[in-house]
């Protein structure tokens, strides 16, 4: 068990900038050293699987202005139950049993939390998505 909480913890990177200190509420406090770094080390992999969603969802997202490029992503975490689930477990999976018995006694609000940070990241990294036809006349 101790390996695997080690393990965990030693494979996220560092946030200096999301600081700790007193005062500072619960749910934000657990933000900052749990989700945010989580989010961070799996970025690369909700990148990959909004790419994936794009393409099931028959790339639609591809011929929409950047503003409604936006809103799909927004609308694709806040209403997709099925994908946003999705994500959630993609983060949880990275808890150590002490942060998910912390995270089960507000999961709502973390879960807001969770999901907000993702949105922002995805949309951060619009340009990475790219129409696959594009790709192969590179």
């Amino acid at each position: 068990m101790a390996s695997r909480f080690n393990n965990l913890l030693s494979i996220r990177p560092q946030i200096l900038s999301a600081k700790v200190y007193e005062g500072i509420s619960a749910e934000e406090a657990f933000q900052n050293t749990t989700l945010r770094p989580i989010i961070k080390l799996q970025h690369n992999l909700f990148v990959a699987v909004f790419e994936n969603y794009i393409v099931k969802h028959k790339n639609v997202f591809f011929d929409l202005s950047m503003d409604d490029q936006l809103n799909y992503i927004s609308n694709a975490i806040q209403k997709d139950i099925k994908f946003r689930n999705s994500l959630k477990g993609m983060i949880i999976g990275q808890f150590t049993v002490e942060e998910y018995k912390l995270y089960i006694q507000n999961s709502s609000a973390l879960n807001k939390r969770m999901m907000n940070i993702v949105k922002e990241r995805l949309i951060q990294s619009v340009q990475l998505f790219i129409r696959p036809e594009t790709l192969q006349e590179v």
